[in-house]
C-alpha cells in the first residue's frame, strides 16, 4: 500500500510491528493511570466523589483501565477493548474534563477525545499478525 513516501505491505511484519507499538502506547496511558489509581485509591475515590462520580465505582475504572489496556496491548478481544476504552474515554472527558474555560481542561478533554478516536479506529480494524487475535483466528 502506497501512503506518501512510505510504502508497504498491509499484511507485513512492518505493518504488524507498527500495529503492535500503536497498540502499546494507546494502552499505556490506562495501564498507567489504572494502576495508580490503585497506590492512591482513597484519593481517587474522594475526587471521584467530588465530581459526582459514587466512588464506589473505583474498582470497576481500575478494572476497565488495567484490563482494557492489557486486552489491547496483546490483541485479545482487541475490536471490544478498543471500544470499550473509546467509550470510556468519552465519557471521562464529559464528566471529569468539561470545565473547557481552563486551559489544562480543555487539553485533557480534546485528549481524551483524540484517544477516543484512536481506539474507534482500532475497532474498525482490529490488532493485526502480532496479537492473540490473530493467533485464535488461525
Amino acid at each position: 500500500m502506497k501512503t506518501g513516501i512510505l510504502t508497504f505491505n498491509q499484511n507485513g511484519a512492518l505493518a504488524a510491528s507498527i500495529d503492535l507499538v500503536g497498540r502499546v502506547l494507546i494502552a499505556t496511558i490506562f495501564l498507567l493511570a489504572g494502576m495508580n489509581k490503585l497506590s492512591a485509591y482513597e484519593g481517587t475515590a474522594g475526587w471521584m466523589d467530588a465530581m459526582g462520580v459514587p466512588g464506589g465505582l473505583l474498582p470497576l475504572v481500575i478494572f476497565a483501565e488495567i484490563a482494557g489496556a492489557l486486552a489491547i496491548i496483546i490483541g485479545f478481544q482487541t475490536r471490544l477493548a478498543a471500544l470499550g476504552l473509546a467509550v470510556f474515554s468519552i465519557a471521562s472527558a464529559l464528566i471529569f474534563h468539561n470545565n473547557i474555560a481552563d486551559q489544562a481542561e480543555f487539553l485533557n478533554f480534546f485528549k481524551n477525545l483524540a484517544i477516543a478516536g484512536g481506539f474507534l479506529v482500532l475497532t474498525i480494524n482490529g490488532a493485526k499478525r502480532y496479537s492473540v487475535d490473530a493467533k485464535l483466528n488461525k
